[in-house]
């Protein structure tokens, strides 16, 4: 009974890796359907995301029937409950990368990016694939320097966004309310794809250590300071 048990919690496991790994490719394609106004690319995405959703389902049924079964407790108790979470960021990130072929496809057969932000539509595009490609590690390993390692490598994503908004609020903006409302919402969309990706990083900390993240980055006070 105790191996299937433990069999049961390496499946959660490893449904929450592939949802990582889902969600990443959808953001990755979903950002070519939208730079290259890929109708039929922006509608395969959006499709794909009733896989995230029912594996999301089907991990939630999962945990929530071990957990009226076996009554966990300490780490197990901990691995469950943090996986629950990790997969609703994760269907949440799924939503995000569909969003943005949602977009393409409204502004199909235009282009919903002016020429001038498409270096740095592109440049979020591949970082957020990139980070949820190292969330995805970080759920494998277990890897505690990994994950937090994440919080850092965000701060490119959060200084992208600025740079968006730097073309936004320039008096030399060309391309109408409508474009930039489009842009705002491209930026909102990958901003927080990443803070999802972050968060998955952050409670895989916390099923490690059982302490949270941001405690275990604050600075060590010095002695009788």
């Amino acid at each position: 009974m105790r191996d299937a048990y433990h069999e049961e919690l390496d499946s959660i496991g490893e449904g929450l890796v592939e949802m990582a790994r889902l969600v990443g490719s959808a953001i990755g394609r979903a950002t070519t359907a939208m730079l290259d106004a890929d109708l039929k690319l922006a509608e395969n995405v959006i499709a794909a995301d009733q896989k995230v959703d029912d594996l999301q389902h089907d991990l939630e049924a999962r945990a929530i029937a071990l957990l009226a079964r076996q009554q966990p407790v300490a780490t197990d108790l901990r691995i469950v409950v943090t996986s629950l979470r990790m997969s609703a960021d994760l269907e949440r990130s799924g939503d995000l990368a569909q969003h943005v072929a949602k977009l393409a496809r409204l502004r199909f057969p235009d282009r919903a990016v002016p020429n001038d932000l498409h270096a740095t539509i592109l440049q979020m595009g591949q970082l957020a694939q990139r980070l949820m490609a190292k969330a995805a590690e970080v759920i494998i390993t277990k890897d505690v320097d990994l994950a937090l390692q994440l919080e850092q490598d965000d701060d490119e994503m959060d200084l992208l966004h600025r740079t968006l908004f730097q073309h936004l609020m320039d008096d030399r903006w060309k391309h109408g309310i409508e474009t930039a409302v489009d842009v705002t919402l491209l930026g909102r969309y990958y901003e927080r794809f990443a803070d999802h990706a972050v968060s998955v990083a952050k409670r895989v900390v916390y099923l490690v250590t059982g302490e949270h993240a941001d405690e275990l980055q604050q600075p060590t006070q010095v002695e009788g300071a």
